[in-house]
C-alpha cells in the first residue's frame, strides 16, 4: 500500500467486498505504516440506501438501444437482458413514468460502455418497465442504480451498516465514518447517537456524504451537525445538470470553508483508472478543487480497480502542491475575517492573530499545542502558506477500573484537514503544564520539524500555546 507518497486517509468502502477482505486490507495498511513510519487515518464508508443492481452469475448483459427491460425486486431471479433484479422493493412507487434511471458499474467513470440511461415507460405491479437510451454492455458482479431527484425512502443507517460498524468499525476504532446518502441533518444525529454507544467510537468523526438534490437542499443543517463533509460527485453529477455542478461545488467548499469544517472532492481523474496520464479537463479539474477551498481529493476507481494505482496518487498530489503555491492566501484570509466579524471567539481571535503574525514575518512553519485539535483546525481554517504542526499532547482519562489516554484519535482525524500536519507529544507533558515543559515539547516539535525538511537554520516559528488560563502566540528565531 503506498502510504509513502499522500494518503492521508485510508478509505474502507462496504459497498465493495466483505469484512474480510477489508480486515486483510487494513492489516496491510499497518504493515505500511509501521514501515514508513507515517500516520494514516481509516475511514468506514457505508453502503446507506443505496440502490442495486444485483448480477450473481456475473455473466455479461447487453442492452439494446430502444429496447426494453424490467426492473424487478425480485432477487431470485437471474439478471439478463430482458431483467434486472433490484434490492428496493418500492421503486415502483418512487417513480413515475417519464422518470430517468441510471444503471452503471460500481463506481462507474462515465467513459465506460458500462453505464446505460433508461426512461420509465410504465409501471406493472412492483415491476419497472423501460426503455434502453443507449447501447451498453453491464459486467461485473454489482451495478449501482441512480434514479434522479427522487426521493428513497430507505435509512441512511441501514441495519447492515449498523452491524459492520459494530463488528468490524468498533474493534479496528474508526477515526471517520463516512455517512453515504445523507439527506438531512437528523441522519447524522442518528449516526452519532449509535455511535456513541460503542466505547472509543464516540470519538469518531462522521462526514456527511452528499449525494443528491435532496442532500444539497438540506446542507446548510447538514453540515452544522456534521464534522466534515465529503462531495460525492459521481452521484450529484447524474442527479443534477451537468451546467450546475461547478455551481454547487464552489457553493458547498465556500460553505464549509467558513464553518471551518474539512471538505472532501471525490471523483477527480476517473480516466487514470486505464491510462497513465489524465486527461486536460481532469487536470485541470483537480487543481480548481484545491483553488477552490478543497481539504483533501478522494479516489475511488482509480484505486479499486484502476491499473495505475500508485501513479495516480503521484499526480493528483503534484497538481494539488502545484495549486497551492497559486492559492491566494491574502485574499482568502480578508474574506474570512471579514465573515467571521466582530467581536470574534478567544480561540478564533487567537488562531487568525497566529496566522497573520506567521504571514508579517513569513515564518517557515507555525506549531500548535492542542489537547482537543480544535485550535489547530481553526488555524488551518485560515489557509496558512506555511505548515501547521499540530502538536496533541494526550490527556488521561480514568473510568475508576483503568487508566488510558486520549489524543491517538485527535491526531489522526487532522490528517483530512488542509496544511495540518499532527504529531502525538509525550503523555508526560500535560496540556496546561509549566513554561519548562513547554519548552522541552516544543524542542521535540522543533526536532520533528527539522528532521521532515519544513524548519531551517536562522527560519523564523510561530508558537501558538496554552499557558494557564492564557492563550500565548509567540514568534521565535533558530539560532542554528
Amino acid at each position: 500500500m503506498p502510504t509513502s507518497l499522500a494518503i492521508a486517509v485510508a478509505r474502507f468502502d462496504f459497498s465493495w467486498g466483505d469484512a474480510a477482505y477489508h480486515q486483510e486490507t487494513l492489516e496491510n495498511l499497518k504493515l505500511a505504516i509501521k514501515s514508513t513510519k507515517k500516520l494514516c487515518a481509516v475511514m468506514l464508508d457505508t453502503v446507506g440506501p443505496e440502490l442495486q443492481v444485483v448480477n450473481k452469475s456475473e455473466a455479461a448483459i447487453s442492452l439494446e438501444e430502444n429496447g426494453t427491460v424490467v426492473l424487478t425486486p425480485d432477487q431470485g431471479q437471474d439478471a439478463s437482458s430482458k431483467l434486472l433484479p433490484i434490492n428496493f422493493s418500492g421503486l415502483s412507487k418512487a417513480v413515475k413514468p417519464g422518470a430517468t434511471i441510471f444503471v452503471g458499474q460500481y463506481l462507474f467513470t462515465g467513459s465506460e460502455t458500462t453505464s446505460v440511461w433508461l426512461e420509465v415507460s410504465e409501471i406493472k405491479g412492483d415491476d419497472v418497465v423501460c426503455v434502453i437510451k443507449n447501447t451498453a454492455t453491464l459486467t461485473g458482479s454489482l451495478f449501482t442504480l441512480h434514479c434522479s431527484q427522487i426521493h428513497i425512502d430507505l435509512p441512511t443507517l441501514s441495519d447492515e451498516d449498523k452491524d459492520v460498524i459494530k463488528k468490524w468499525g468498533a474493534p479496528n476504532k474508526i477515526d471517520f465514518l463516512s455517512l453515504s446518502y445523507t439527506r438531512h441533518a437528523e441522519d447524522v444525529r442518528q449516526a452519532r447517537e449509535f455511535l456513541s454507544k460503542l466505547g472509543d467510537l464516540s470519538q469518531t468523526q462522521i462526514f456527511a456524504k452528499i449525494e443528491n438534490v435532496e442532500g444539497l437542499n438540506h446542507f446548510d443543517e447538514i453540515l452544522q451537525e456534521a464534522d466534515g463533509i465529503i462531495l460525492s460527485r459521481g452521484n450529484l453529477g447524474i442527479d443534477l445538470p451537468p451546467e450546475k455542478v461547478f455551481l454547487f461545488q464552489k457553493s458547498a467548499l465556500h460553505k464549509c470553508n467558513m464553518a471551518g469544517k474539512p471538505a472532501v472532492v471525490t471523483r477527480v481523474v476517473d480516466s487514470m483508472t486505464d491510462n497513465l496520464r489524465p486527461t486536460r479537463a481532469e487536470a485541470t479539474d483537480v487543481a480548481n478543487a484545491v483553488l477552490d477551498g478543497s481539504d483533501a481529493i478522494l479516489l475511488g476507481a482509480e484505486t479499486l480497480r484502476g491499473l495505475y494505482p500508485v501513479e495516480t496518487i503521484s499526480i493528483v498530489g503534484k497538481i494539488c502542491a502545484e495549486a497551492e503555491k497559486v492559492f491566494n492566501q491574502d485574499l482568502y484570509f480578508k474574506r474570512t475575517v471579514k465573515y467571521v466579524g466582530e467581536p470574534m471567539t478567544h480561540l478564533e481571535s487567537i488562531a487568525s492573530s497566529a496566522v497573520r503574525a506567521a504571514t508579517k514575518v513569513k515564518a517557515s512553519v507555525i506549531i500548535c499545542f492542542t489537547s482537543s485539535g480544535r485550535a489547530a483546525r481553526l488555524i488551518a481554517k485560515y489557509r496558512p502558506t506555511m505548515p501547521v504542526l499540530s502538536v496533541v499532547i494526550p490527556r488521561l482519562k480514568t473510568n475508576q477500573l483503568r487508566w488510558s489516554f486520549t489524543g491517538a484519535f485527535e491526531a489522526r482525524q487532522s490528517l483530512i484537514v488542509r496544511g495540518l500536519f499532527p504529531m502525538l507529544a509525550d503523555p508526560r507533558h500535560p496540556a496546561e503544564s509549566t513554561s519548562a515543559t513547554n519548552e522541552s515539547v516544543l524542542k521535540v516539535a522543533l526536532d520533528h520539524g527539522k528532521a521532515s525538511g519544513v524548519i531551517k537554520s536562522h527560519d523564523r516559528v510561530v508558537v501558538c500555546q496554552k499557558m494557564g488560563d492564557s492563550s500565548v502566540v509567540k514568534i521565535i528565531e533558530l539560532d542554528d
